[in-house]
């Protein structure tokens, strides 16, 4: 049944209050308004931010809202002035979107767009109205993609088209994680090939700095978790050596230091904890500390540094995902 210019009820995990489970609600989706697009949900990912959203920790987010930033699906219908795609096509929704033409869009220093949501209300599109009613009571959106639900209304210019080939179940990792983690290396730091790195923590985000080490070229990338149920996958992805930090007596950095006889050349710290950012930013090759010439904290030959990007940096992505498939979008 053509679905085109009409409400689709369908399914989607509500948040109703913060603190509070998630309750699968039947939901009414509106038909795209002029430039957006209304998206068939296939798949999605389950990020920590998403938790963030739920514990009334996410900034500026009111309730109730459709979580979910993390999705790939398949173009139901499109707005007027849509030109991008088509319904057909497969596409993944952009929690930080890229309109391609505004100066922030222009410069390669940065991926923030002036028309993302973090220059906008965050809980409606950008014409400050939802797309989500459930029980008479409007929906609040998340980052413009709620991908929580089986339909979601997204802008144009927060939805990527993607290879028509490319496996839903897996690019859905693309909008957020996998870009974060894999951009990191790639982008952000710009590892080497021969070079050693280090990374704290497994999780989806530290998993995708593997690869992304690996795609690099790195001769030595160690893999660093408490779970030692990750090492497989780590493994498998291209970690060299694996280690958990419990195993040992002494801090993690000393005992990097005395694999490598020096440290890492790159670190990264996947966790946001502050054990491991000690951690990751005392593994890095320091020079020897001095008895005479104790450092300062304004000669201390560390640097640290705020990049003006979000998820790495990522605009345009070659992925494998684990399947040594080339995905392009």
């Amino acid at each position: 049944m053509a679905t085109a210019g009409k409400v689709i009820r369908c399914r989607a995990a509500v948040a109703w209050a913060p603190g509070k489970p998630l309750s699968v609600e039947e939901v009414e989706v509106a038909p795209p308004k002029a430039g957006e697009v209304r998206i068939k949900l296939v798949a999605t990912g389950i990020c920590q931010t998403d938790e963030h959203l739920l514990q009334g920790c996410f900034p500026n987010a009111e309730f109730p809202v459709i979580p979910g930033h993390e999705g790939a699906g398949i173009v139901e219908s499109i707005g007027e002035g849509v030109t991008s795609m088509k319904p057909g096509d497969k596409v993944i929704p952009l929690c930080h979107p890229q309109c391609g033409e505004c100066s922030f869009c222009r410069n390669p220093e940065t991926n923030y767009c002036q028309k993302s949501h973090f220059s906008e209300p965050q809980n409606l599109l950008p014409d400050k109205t939802s797309r989500f009613t459930c029980k008479g009571k409007q929906i609040n959106h998340f980052l413009w993609v709620s991908t929580f639900a089986e339909y979601s209304v997204v802008p144009e210019h927060a939805v990527a088209k993607i290879d028509a080939a490319a496996p839903l179940d897996k690019v859905c990792l693309f909008g957020c994680g996998f870009s974060t983690g894999y951009g990191a290396a790639i982008n952000t730091a710009k590892v080497k090939a021969g070079s050693t790195c280090a990374i704290f923590g497994l999780g989806g985000v530290g998993l995708s700095v593997v690869m992304g080490c690996k795609a690099a070229g790195a001769a030595r990338i160690i893999a660093v978790d408490i779970n030692k149920d990750k090492f497989a996958k780590a493994k498998e992805l291209g970690a060299t050596d694996c280690i958990n930090p419990r195993d040992f007596k002494k801090p993690i950095q000393e005992v990097i230091t005395e694999m490598t006889g020096q440290g890492v050349d790159y670190s990264f710290e996947a966790i946001g904890h502050a054990d491991t950012m000690v951690g990751g930013t005392s593994a890095p090759v320091l020079p020897p500390r001095s008895s005479q010439a104790p450092l300062r904290p304004k000669f201390t030959p560390v640097e640290s540094f705020l990049s003006a990007t979000c998820t790495a940096g990522c605009r345009k992505a070659v992925g494998w995902l684990g399947d040594k498939t080339e995905y392009k979008f």
